[in-house]
């Protein structure tokens, strides 16, 4: 027999929308978003710097074939 099609998985809520209103939360809550966006800077920077040094060894490489 035919079932309902399942929905697919929701993702969870975002735990900090930038420009959110601030003046409903807690302290706690506050500093939860402060931890939770410092994480995500970091987890941003090493993106960023693996992508850096991606993009300097491929810059390395093209130019040891030209020299």
């Amino acid at each position: 027999m035919f079932g309902m099609p399942e929905d697919p998985p929701r993702s969870k809520p975002a735990i900090h929308e930038i420009g959110q209103d601030l003046s409903t939360l807690s302290l706690h809550e506050l500093d939860e978003r402060v931890e939770a966006l410092r994480a995500e800077i970091e987890r941003l920077e090493a993106a960023k710097a693996a992508k850096s040094d991606s993009r300097r060894a491929a810059e390395q490489a093209f130019r040891f074939r030209d020299a």
